[in-house]
């Protein structure tokens, strides 16, 4: 396997760069800025400058050196939306420690596995997860708790003075000479496992700063541009695409504890925001919610281009793909040329892409296979699955493309059509079905807002496919609900493709970025 790698001497794109050199000069260049405007639900806000950011930054990454946290060390960061989960994935780095940001949902078991696969020395938490972070982690040295839970009062659960997070903080001048090194670690998150345990995504100090610099340019973002910030903060979305590009441009990021479709307008309208990464069901929720006001909007971004809700809206949606892995869009719709409605764009000027049957020959337009990505190692692509060699080698082909898991279609006019994951590909008596076209057949049915396809085991046919149905929040359900469904399958799809059956949910269950938890429903079919 041949995997292009680039050593940070002159010919590295961030030589003699960290993310404390982005910090510092955005610092001393906009410093009176606005950078992070936190907009909680209860309680105060606040608004750090960018002056005001790296002056906390520095005094953070001198806290954490003082209880003996040393670059590379691994800080387990686990924290809903709020500014100080900004901080401690910033300072951490900018200290030379690696954050560890998990998802503020996860169980015991998960917290257990993260801390120790990380090695995690130390973690920081709010109030409502102390107790499970310390019950779940009993080898770090210290935990640190926020005041509050992002802006509520922990009550009872209001940290001692010693545990308080606000106390990591020293003088900057305390802290040792580091060199700005490029691939130096700079933060992990973990993927969603599947058959096998979440992997740990290693990012360097460069694709951090790849991210900010080519999220920017994707996104056309400005100095004057107002980035609102509603998706979790220990994602790549809201890490990569709004919190990084914004600190490369000079813009402004109003952060919101998460999405709330009631709040969404005021607070878009108070700070005249300008830009935001959405998801679809955000996008919904909001249709269902109210007639949208006069904004400021310019461009929202999302998985497909030129949604159907844009003309609601009066907003134009730049439609993208990426991954954890590949930090910044694989794929990206035009700003301001043409795109290919509903598609996911075409391949970023920064990558190279391609399609390819299950022999790995290149497949061509209208033809749908699995997608791959070249790009550089701890530069565009991840650095590694840090502490697992095999899965690290075992994610990239012979020719160095990694292997996404997503299953893509190229149109005639070179746009790239999302088709599935490749789990969620089934194998129904050796025929090859996509849960996606399932899904689009059974959503023509009235009365449905979301269905979700999964594979159940089957002794003769490997597998049958399963749909659950969550029908619109208004909707009566009739008796016969289930069936008119299964009709409008066997009308529309071949026989092996029909359901076997059709179950309706009164909700669905939920993993990042609101995505149907397709890995909970086929634990029920178990």
């Amino acid at each position: 396997m041949t995997r292009q790698k680039l050593v940070p001497g002159r010919g590295h794109p961030f030589a003699a760069m960290d993310i404390r050199s982005l910090i510092h000069y955005r610092a001393e260049a906009t410093g009176d800025r606005p950078f992070i405007i936190w907009e909680p639900f209860v309680g105060e806000g606040l608004t750090w400058t960018y002056r005001a950011f790296a002056d906390r930054a520095a005094r953070f990454a001198a806290g954490l050196h003082r209880r003996r946290v040393k670059p590379g060390d691994r800080v387990l960061v686990h924290l809903d939306n709020c500014p100080e989960a900004i901080l401690s994935w910033l300072g951490c780095a900018y200290a030379g420690a690696v954050a560890v940001t998990t998802n503020a949902r996860s169980s015991a078991e998960e917290l257990t596995y993260y801390a120790a696969h990380s090695r995690a020395v130390a973690a920081i938490t709010q109030p409502r997860f102390a107790e499970l972070v310390g019950r779940s982690c009993p080898d770090l040295g210290w935990i640190a708790v926020t005041d509050t839970d992002n802006g509520e009062d922990a009550g009872a659960n209001r940290p001692q003075a010693e545990a308080r997070f606000a106390a990591i903080d020293a003088d900057p001048a305390d802290l040792p000479a580091r060199p700005h090194d490029p691939l130096a670690p700079f933060s992990i998150q973990f993927t969603s496992g599947t058959t096998s345990r979440p992997k740990a995504v290693l990012w360097t100090h460069a694709n951090a700063l790849w991210g900010a610099k080519v999220n920017a340019v994707h996104e056309d973002l400005r100095s004057e541009d107002v980035h609102m910030v509603t998706m979790p903060l220990f994602h790549t979305n809201a890490q990569a695409y709004s919190v990084l590009a914004a600190l490369w441009a000079g813009a402004g990021c109003v952060v919101q504890p998460r999405f709330s479709a009631s709040r969404f307008w005021p607070v878009s309208l108070k700070h005249g925001c300008t830009w935001a990464s959405m998801i679809p069901f955000a996008c919904k929720a909001l249709m269902a919610h109210e007639v949208p006001p006069a904004h400021s909007y310019r461009l929202w971004g999302n998985g497909v281009c030129e949604a159907p809700w844009d003309a609601h809206f009066r907003i134009k949606t730049l439609g993208w793909w990426g991954m954890t892995e590949t930090i910044t869009h694989g794929t990206i719709g035009e700003v301001r040329g043409y795109n290919r409605s509903m598609s996911m764009g075409r391949c970023a000027p920064e990558y190279q892409v391609k399609i390819v049957d299950g022999n790995g020959a290149e497949l061509g337009p209208g033809e749908t296979g699995d997608f791959l990505i070249r790009g550089i190692p701890g530069l565009s692509l991840f650095a590694e699955y840090a502490d697992n060699e095999t899965a690290t080698r075992d994610a990239f082909t012979e020719d160095g493309y990694f292997i996404t898991g997503d299953r893509v279609t190229l149109a005639e006019d070179g746009f790239f059509i999302f088709a599935d994951r490749s789990k969620d590909m089934l194998k129904v008596g050796g025929e090859n079905v996509a849960a996606s076209e399932i899904e689009r057949v059974i959503l023509t049915v009235p009365g449905i807002s979301e269905v979700a396809v999964v594979a159940q085991k089957h002794p003769m046919l490997d597998e049958v496919p399963v749909a659950f149905v969550l029908p619109l929040a208004d909707n009566d359900v009739a008796p016969d609900f289930a069936e008119t469904i299964l009709a409008a399958c066997r009308a529309q799809l071949a026989d092996f493709k029909v359901p076997r059956e059709v179950r309706v949910v009164s909700e669905l269950p939920r993993s990042t970025l609101e995505k149907i938890a397709k890995a909970e429903l086929r634990k029920l079919l178990v």
